[in-house]
């Protein structure tokens, strides 16, 4: 047992967390990165790149950004900052160019760091990467592209992450690679993706996915996003044909849904997390509301929400919602769902339900040797007998020390601050409802 008493909030649990993550750090002068799992004879995921944000150093830098900005303790800062200096100086080596797990998502966590420290080394290094990705585009038939998969996996992510630097880092070219490259994507049937081959060699060859990260909604986000960036229709009649598909082939009943995995084979397997379950489709429903107003879009982000709720999470667990805390499919992915629509909405059961999930990652962190909180998780959900933790973003205490955080500054209206959010998150970046914001006032100094 732990000689360290519980956590009793969002903010101490993600302290702990931050602890933990420190304890796996791997320094080399002014750099640092960090191991994937730093327990003795302790395993990983083994979930990807130790550089990249789903899992390595990329997403670990906005943890600490995010704890120096909640905290106000530079030790954070200069944590994220030796992090992203080892990106810099070796991004070079990158050959995915993809958002979660290559060089995009490399070059979006320097950009972020370089904002935030104004250290010239690490932005430099995240133009650098970004011209890389901008002369890694060729030719695709009609258009423009670089894996030619146009889920948030491959091109989908780089465009997303192409808009992100434009603004980031005032380079408007690479906004002009993105809508080109999107302009390909929009003339592609949609939902026309079938992944039965490649990273997801288990599902069967005709399978078509309906998910976020490797299917027809992270498209139809996309979509919805480049209509928002540049008013073209043809974005949104694209944008409408995958959220009509999604609908299409959902389960609804009263007023919940649940989207299945994939068809037509598992039509009875409902995810709710965010990779390929109702929490990421959620955000495409959201995208499309916040371009266009329309009140259908926000009605099916909520029948999303009220599925999860009445599913029984988190203390009832599924084939859809396993022993698995992360962000990718977890109960932190799902987190990040309530927070955001409290923030976009201001009802207040969506936060009380965004508690009630932090309260069950905090009851499920461990410390056993008092380094800090982790969460040991069957990531795989068909190899259950597979426990592991680890640090990163999108698969361990990172990410899920970042959900805790957001929940955190949710109840912040008289000292709002910004928060991190992935360049496929749509909701507010300052998770506090406008009303509440107008009530309590802004800080002569803004956002912090």
């Amino acid at each position: 047992m732990s000689s360290w008493p519980r956590a009793e909030t969002p903010m101490t649990a993600a302290i702990l967390a931050a602890r933990w993550v420190r304890s796996a750090a791997v320094d080399d002068g002014r750099e640092r990165h960090w191991l994937a799992n730093p327990d003795p004879r302790g395993r990983s995921a083994g979930a990807g790149h130790s550089s990249s944000l789903y899992s390595g150093a990329a997403g670990i830098v906005l943890f600490f950004l995010e704890m120096a900005a909640a905290t106000g303790h530079q030790a954070y800062l200069d944590d994220a900052l030796a992090g992203a200096r080892h990106l810099a100086r070796t991004w070079s080596g990158q050959t995915d160019l993809t958002l979660y797990h290559g060089l995009a998502g490399v070059a979006f966590a320097m950009a972020e760091t370089g904002w935030a420290t104004g250290d010239e080394e690490v932005v430099d290094a995240a133009r650098a990467a970004a011209d890389r990705i901008v002369r890694g585009v060729r030719r695709m038939g009609d258009g423009i592209g670089w894996t030619g998969d146009p889920a948030q996996r491959g091109d989908g992510g780089i465009v997303l992450a192409l808009l992100h630097a434009a603004g980031m880092l005032g380079v408007s070219a690479y906004e002009e690679v993105a809508v080109e490259a999107g302009e390909r994507i929009a003339g592609l049937a949609v939902p026309g993706h079938r992944f039965g081959d490649g990273p997801c060699a288990d599902l069967p060859l005709d399978a078509v996915t309906p998910g976020f990260l490797s299917g027809t909604a992270g498209t139809a986000f996309l979509l919805a996003r480049l209509h928002g960036v540049t008013g073209d229709e043809r974005f949104l009649t694209a944008a409408r044909r995958g959220a009509d598909f999604v609908r299409t082939i959902s389960v609804v009943t009263d007023k919940c849904a649940l989207v299945p995995h994939h068809v037509p084979q598992e039509r009875r397997l409902h995810y709710l997390g965010f990779c390929s379950g109702s929490a990421g489709v959620a955000r495409m429903f959201y995208e499309l509301h916040r371009v266009t107003g329309d009140p259908g879009d926000l009605d099916w982000v909520e029948r999303l929400a009220h599925g999860i709720e009445h599913s029984g999470v988190p203390s009832q667990q599924s084939p859809g919602y396993w022993n698995v805390a992360c962000q990718c499919c977890g109960t932190a992915g799902v987190l990040e769902l309530f927070v955001g629509l409290w923030a976009a909405t201001g009802r207040e059961h969506y936060l009380e339900f965004a508690r009630s999930l932090a309260a069950d990652l905090i009851g499920r962190a461990t410390s056993h040797d008092d380094t800090g909180y982790r969460w040991y998780q069957a990531y795989r959900r068909l190899r259950p007998g597979d426990v592991t933790a680890d640090t990163g973003y999108m698969v361990g205490a990172a990410g899920i020390g970042a959900a805790l955080l957001h929940l955190d500054a949710a109840g912040l209206a008289d000292s709002p601050r910004r928060l991190i959010l992935l360049p496929d998150n749509p909701f507010p970046a300052i998770p506090v409802p406008a009303a509440a914001l107008r009530e309590g006032g802004l800080r002569e100094d803004g956002p912090g």
